[in-house]
């Protein structure tokens, strides 16, 4: 199932060092060598090329959140990890929000997002104009509607009001549009997507990883509900619970482990093989097991309080926190010699243990095979939870909780005596039932911390983290994107 991602590697490495400038002044710089915008694409060969690369960046480093897991970092499910001198004075500010508007980090996070733009561009400005079969072009062009919709949606949640860039020829000073043209703008691609784009099932075995009508739905089912318009939630999530393509993994771990890659609670993920280099990913590596077995660096550490907040006996535990003396695949976890054991604040309590995030997991005892991790991006788990939210919200729980508890009869795994059906109907209970079920089911895949910003939420949870209101409900924009638009962008409230 790795073929796709071994069939566009060539036009990544050549789309980065011809058709694409670098991540910095990609808008401002021209197009290198004797292939340009002008002469590609102009053929069928060329179109299917050029929408290959539009996947691209979500490999790249940077891509994830830039490179480091700040988003679950930032949240009450994780912190930074890895040896405590380790990235201290660069990713250590995520822990206690004390980061700021020069961080590499935002800014290669942000490049790296416009940069999968322009490609996504070239493909939905020039293909129309290629002579090809027209409903292959317009699967090609919905395949990157729907990448720029999931780069913008990044943006819009990180950033809000973004630049919002839909020709190849920018003008050099950009200014923010508002997050509701932004959110616009990925609606309408979404909706072409949907109408143009296959269902999962009618990919050949080569082709799983394209993106799919499924995902199209589903991604929009998430940008509604980050809207709270639970109405099009609703509808879209629904949608794809209907449509009979996916499931869930009767296992739990096998939802993010190699064991269910393309599987059918997959709607939409980025593929990788185990190599140090395109098309490996890293974002398993960065939170892979420090020491022994190396392979990784650590980051991403599982705080006492997510541990804490699981059930009795959920299995969901264990299958998202690695501890020490752990085997897994036959392979014992022994951890960093020089990262503590255990780490206490000032008043003794337990701050951290070593421990490591369980969903990048992949079998072998290296680092290259720990780039192997194909991140689900958006699973059927995922679209269960936002139909339930939904319903509720819509006034319909007892709808509401035959998704909830599904999830939670894929979480027993056969075992009667554990995480019994939510049975409520009031609105308020259900509501932070299904919050909580969200922390559980997903924690650690990037979701606690818009979870808790979107419901209002991030305040009293993250507050005594250094969360301020009104301040880290978005990221700053770098610094080096102002100053490069000469002041017309301007950045974010209390920056």
């Amino acid at each position: 199932m790795k073929n796709f991602n071994r069939q566009y590697l060539l036009i990544t490495a050549f789309a980065i060092t011809t058709l694409f400038p670098s991540c910095e002044k990609f808008l401002d710089s021209s197009p290198q060598g004797s292939l340009t915008q002008e002469t590609f694409p102009v053929s069928a060969q060329d179109a299917l090329l050029a929408t290959n690369a539009v996947y691209a960046p979500m490999r790249f480093t940077s891509w994830h959140s830039g490179t480091f897991p700040i988003l679950d970092i930032m949240s009450d499910d994780a912190r930074k990890g890895s040896n405590p001198n380790d990235a201290a004075s660069t990713i250590g500010p995520y822990d206690d929000f004390t980061f700021t508007t020069t961080g590499a980090e935002l800014s290669s996070w942000w490049a790296t997002l416009y940069q999968g733009i322009k490609m996504a561009n070239i493909v939905i400005v020039k293909v129309p104009d290629i002579e090809m079969d027209a409903t292959l072009k317009n699967r090609y062009i919905g395949e990157a509607r729907f990448l720029r919709a999931l780069y913008y949606f990044e943006l819009v949640r990180a950033w809000g009001g973004v630049p919002l860039v839909t020709t190849l020829t920018p003008p050099l000073q950009l200014s923010r549009a508002s997050a509701e043209d932004v959110y616009n703008l990925i609606e309408e691609d979404l909706l072409f997507a949907m109408e143009n784009l296959p269902e999962k099932s009618t990919y050949t075995t080569d082709q799983l990883g394209r993106a799919s009508k499924g995902a199209a739905k589903g991604l929009m089912a998430k940008v509604a509900l980050f809207q709270q318009d639970y109405t099009n939630a609703e509808k879209y999530a629904l949608e794809v619970i209907l449509s009979a393509q996916y499931d869930l993994e009767p296992v739990f771990t096998d939802a993010n482990s190699v064991a269910g890659e393309h599987g059918v609670e997959s709607v939409f993920e980025i593929g990788a093989v185990g190599q140090e280099a395109a098309p490996g990913n890293q974002y398993a590596n960065v939170q892979g097991v420090r020491g022994t077995p190396n392979r990784g660096w650590g980051f991403n550490r599982p705080t006492p309080d997510l541990r804490n907040d699981f059930e009795e006996s959920d299995p969901r535990m264990k299958g998202t926190i690695i501890d020490l003396g752990d085997v897994i695949d036959g392979i014992e976890i022994l951890g960093d010699g020089t990262t503590p054991d255990v780490t206490l604040d000032d008043m003794g309590n337990i701050l951290e243990t070593e421990c490591y995030n369980r969903k990048v997991w992949t079998p072998g005892n290296d680092v290259p095979s720990q780039f192997g991790h194909n991140r689900r991006l958006l699973r059927y788990a995922d679209i269960l939870l936002i139909a339930a939210e939904a319903l509720n919200e819509n006034n319909k729980p007892i709808d509401a909780l035959v998704y909830l508890n599904q999830i939670r009869e894929r979480a027993r795994e056969g075992n009667p005596d554990i995480l019994p059906d939510i049975t409520t109907t009031d609105k308020t209970t259900l509501r932070e039932l299904i919050l909580m079920e969200r922390r559980h089911e997903l924690a650690l895949e990037g979701h606690r911390f818009w979870d808790l910003v979107r419901t209002g939420k991030a305040a009293t949870v993250l507050g005594p983290l250094g969360f301020q209101a009104g301040k880290h409900e978005l990221f700053p924009i770098p610094q080096n994107e102002i100053d490069l638009s000469q002041g017309a962008m301007i950045q974010n409230p209390n920056w």
